[in-house]
C-alpha cells in the first residue's frame, strides 16, 4: 500500500531499534526507506553551531541500517541539524515519501495545549499520511515481533466510517494509496458506530440498517480494487470505545482516519473523534492530513 517510508526518531521512542528490519520492511513491500534524526544546533554566544559529536553519534547509530543490502530496497540516512519539522518537511519532498512513520507518547490536553509537539506540528503542513506509534509499545517488542510488525505494517486495516465528507474523504485517499502500489493491501475491516445518543426523530434500527446499506456499498467499491473485505460491522453506543473493541476483535494492523476539518489536528478548542482516537488508541494510527492540505 505505501512504499516510500521515511522513519523519523529521537531515540526516546524506540524507532531506531527499526535499523535491524530493513529485510522485513522489504518484506512488505516498501521500496525506498529512510531514517531521519534531527540534532538541535548548540547556541553559543549566539551563533548558532551543528554539535558534530552528536550528529556523529546519531549517525553510528542509525547507520546499522546501511548494512542491510537488498536490491528490492533502498536505504537512507538523514543525520542533520535543525527543527525536526523542517527537516521532515524536506525529507519528504526529497525522498518522494508516501507515508511517515512517528512515535508520539500518550499526551493530557493540557500538555498539547503548553508543549505541543512535532506530531501535531506535522500534523497540520503535511499532505502524506502520518502512522502514529505508541514508544511503550515498541520497548514491550521483541526482535521476533518487531520483525513481524515490519513485515505487517499495513496488511490489515480497521476503517472507521459514518457517511460524513471526512469518511468519503478517507475511502479516496485509501482508493489512490492502493491504486499506486505494486503491493495489494490484504484486507480491510469497515466499522461504522450509531452513536449510543439516540435521535428521537429516526428510530435506532432505521439508524442501523442505513449504515448496514451504506457500508456496503463502500465495501463493494472497495472489493473492485482487489482487496479482501471483512463482513461489514455495524455497532451502536460510544464510538470511540466501540472502534477501539472492534479494532480488539478483528486484530488489525492498524486504525485509519482522517480529520473533519483541514485547520488543526489535536486543536485545544474543538475535540473531535480523531483527536481523541489518538489519545485513547494504543493501536497504530494512520491519520491521512484533511482535504484542503
Amino acid at each position: 500500500m505505501f512504499q516510500r517510508l521515511l522513519i523519523c526518531t529521537d531515540f526516546s521512542d524506540g524507532l531506531h531499534r527499526l535499523v535491524n528490519f530493513v529485510p522485513s520492511f522489504a518484506a512488505s513491500g516498501i521500496e525506498r526507506l529512510v531514517f531521519l534524526h534531527s540534532v538541535p544546533f548548540l547556541d553559543g554566544e549566539g551563533i548558532p553551531r551543528a554539535d558534530v559529536k552528536k550528529l556523529e553519534q546519531a549517525h553510528e547509530r542509525l547507520g546499522a541500517a546501511l548494512n542491510h543490502h537488498s536490491p528490492d530496497i533502498d536505504v537512507y540516512v538523514e543525520v542533520e541539524s535543525g527543527r525536526p519539522t523542517d527537516l521532515i518537511l524536506k525529507a519528504v519532498e526529497e525522498h518522494a515519501v508516501d507515508l511517515i512513520l512517528v512515535g508520539t507518547p500518550t499526551r493530557s490536553l493540557l500538555a498539547e495545549k503548553l508543549f505541543g509537539s512535532t506530531t501535531v506540528e506535522l500534523s497540520q503542513r503535511l499532505t502524506v499520511p502520518l502512522m502514529i506509534l505508541r514508544p511503550q509499545l515498541i520497548a514491550t517488542y521483541t526482535s521476533e515481533e518487531l520483525d513481524l510488525r515490519c513485515r505487517h505494517l499495513c496488511r490489515y486495516l480497521l476503517v472507521p466510517y459514518h457517511g460524513s465528507d471526512a469518511s468519503q474523504y478517507l475511502i479516496q485517499r485509501l482508493k489512490q494509496s492502493i491504486q499506486k502500489s505494486s503491493i495489494a493491501l490484504q484486507r480491510l475491516h469497515l466499522c461504522w458506530v450509531v452513536d449510543g445518543i439516540r435521535r428521537r426523530d429516526v428510530p435506532v434500527d432505521h439508524q442501523l440498517e442505513k449504515a448496514q446499506r451504506e457500508l456496503e456499498v463502500v465495501a463493494t467499491a472497495l472489493a473492485t480494487l482487489g482487496v479482501s473485505i471483512d463482513p461489514v460491522e455495524v455497532r451502536e453506543g460510544d464510538p470511540i470505545a466501540e472502534v477501539l473493541a472492534a479494532a480488539q476483535m478483528a486484530d488489525v494492523s492498524a486504525i485509519v482516519t482522517t480529520s473533519s476539518h483541514s485547520n488543526k489536528l489535536l486543536k485545544w478548542s474543538t475535540p473531535q473523534f480523531t483527536d481523541e482516537l489518538l489519545r485513547r488508541s494504543w493501536h497504530p494510527i494512520i491519520y491521512f492530513p484533511p482535504k484542503g492540505k
